[in-house]
């Protein structure tokens, strides 16, 4: 009984300690590669399990906390590594830390005056290992052999010999061979018996490689060839001549406030960020008051009573819901085609025109707010149905008592009951909206391009396919400026979201 109580009393510490141990190695790993915030949060969370599930005064806390910490790692942790990222001048050109972009410099080579040997793996020596067999590409009478290596990657100086009839002739081994060792093969030195020194210079070849740069004690690096110093840049990101030209590749460095200064002073990118943002929230509005006004319209049709085939009126105008919304967005587009879509197939033969729907910018947001209408008004009416549903019948019945029609029944009554319970919908329709990426970019990819700027930017660009564009379409791919853009966004949708709830909640109290 003994052995029974003290195993029931302590497996759960038991375990506790050991999942605490085990998330602090991990913890451990994310710092030494250098994700000193994910290393950070997660540091955080366990902690605050370790007291969760130890302490009596978190019972019911305990249930919550896997949720919460999954939200922490995929929610919060993913806003502030974007929010982190926009102080930064991470791009495409500035990568790597400062110690990676330093050693990658210091690990860069030269080919040096010399001859150039071509090379192969040949079998031989004790447990099956290779041998290096080196032919002069000048004198092929040359020929040496190294000693049996074990190839494990360590960096070593190999002394060559004169290779005997029987290596010389020895069948070299394919090339797949060569590729699976490539890494274990360069870090070998070679010293040919006439004293040259090489190294593999490519799958076929050694040849004298010399390194290109040296690290100074000031650290600076100096270039051997031509003895140029490279001075580290901390404000630019980059190792710098001293007539200042960057040698790539750049490192990451901070930049504080730089990014959200050129948004809004730099006017290269002010003019279309502010055009962007007033067409961002106009289709956002318009998308939800248009899809909303459709789906109310159609859901208080399909509730009339005296209405037939209502199930198959419903079926038939659920079904765009139901279908992916990237496959009518497709769909769409090639309707929308100037010279073979439908669209303009019916317009030529009722009006003759074909309107150009993807290269006119006021065409193409109409299109837009057509697609994106027909792809939000089933959600809307099936919703509005539902809320029609919960109106007592006794409302309607006292007003055709005192002879009202159906556009009064609607706006005293339907209106102002499925309003309220809808306004939270409209919010968060609005906010989905207002980031609606794929729409953009699978319809028209934020053209037409504005033709008096140089940044990628288009007429029928949002602020979120906007950035998207700025950080992988753009030469240079500046994601700490997308980034930038991607906090603006965030506090934009916040600031607009919370004034509509203000709204909301006044109108409400006001009714009452």
């Amino acid at each position: 009984m003994r052995l029974d109580h003290f195993v029931r009393r302590w497996t759960g510490p038991a375990l506790l300690a050991a999942l605490v141990l085990g998330a602090l190695y991990l913890v451990t790993l994310m710092y030494a590669v250098g994700e000193t915030l994910l290393a950070g949060m997660l540091l955080v969370l366990v902690a605050l399990a370790a007291w969760t599930y130890t302490s009596a005064k978190t019972m019911a806390l305990r249930y919550l906390f896997p949720g919460i910490a999954a939200a922490a790692v995929f929610v919060v942790f993913p806003m502030l590594y974007t929010v982190s990222i926009g102080f930064t001048n991470y791009s495409s050109r500035n990568l790597l830390d400062f110690e990676r972009a330093r050693q990658y410099l210091v690990d860069e080579t030269w080919q040096a005056e010399g001859g150039v040997f071509s090379f192969a793996l040949v079998g031989g020596g004790a447990e099956g290992k290779f041998r290096l067999r080196l032919q002069d590409q000048d004198d092929e009478q040359k020929v040496f052999v190294s000693p049996p290596l074990a190839l494990d990657g360590t960096a070593a100086e190999i002394r060559l010999n004169a290779a005997d009839a029987a290596t010389a002739e020895a069948d070299a081994a394919p090339l797949t061979e060569v590729i699976a060792r490539q890494k274990r093969l360069k870090p070998l030195t070679l010293l040919t018996p006439d004293g040259i020194q090489v190294r593999m210079a490519s799958l076929r070849q050694f040849s004298p490689v010399q390194p290109l740069y040296a690290a100074q004690p000031d650290g600076t690096l100096k270039n051997l060839r031509d003895d140029v110093l490279l001075t580290p840049n901390f404000k630019t990101g980059f190792f710098e001549t001293a007539a200042g030209e960057p040698i790539a590749p750049g490192f990451k460095v901070g930049v504080g406030l730089a990014h959200y200064a050129r948004i809004f002073t730099d006017s290269k990118f002010r003019e279309p960020f502010g055009r962007i943002f007033v067409w961002t929230v106009a289709f956002s509005g318009l998308t939800v008051l248009f899809a909303a006004s459709l789906g109310m319209l159609l859901a208080v049709l399909l509730n009339w009573d005296s209405l037939r085939f209502k199930g198959a009126y419903r079926l038939a105008l659920f079904l765009p819901y139901a279908v992916p919304g990237f496959i009518s967005i497709l769909i769409f587009k090639g309707m929308f085609n100037q010279n073979m879509g439908e669209v303009n197939l019916v317009l030529n033969a009722l009006f003759g025109v074909k309107p150009a729907w993807f290269s006119d910018p006021f065409l193409a947001k109409t299109m837009i707010l057509i697609v994106n209408t027909w792809l939000g008004f089933p959600y809307m009416m099936i919703v509005c149905m539902g809320l029609i549903k919960s109106i007592p019948a006794d409302l309607y019945e006292a007003s055709a008592v005192a002879g009202a029609g159906p556009i009064t029944n609607f706006v005293e009554i339907t209106l102002p009951l499925i309003l309220k319970p809808l306004t939270p919908l409209l919010i968060s329709s609005f906010a989905f909206n207002f980031n609606n990426f794929v729409l953009i970019t699978l319809l028209t990819g934020g053209r037409p391009d504005f033709l008096d700027i140089t940044v990628p930017a288009g007429s029928t660009d949002l602020l979120v396919s906007y950035t998207f564009r700025m950080a992988f379409q753009d030469s240079g791919q500046q994601f700490g400026l997308a980034s930038a853009i991607s906090t603006v966004i965030f506090f934009i949708v916040a600031a607009i979201t919370l004034v509509q709830m203000r709204f909301t909640k006044l109108a409400e109290q006001s009714g009452r």
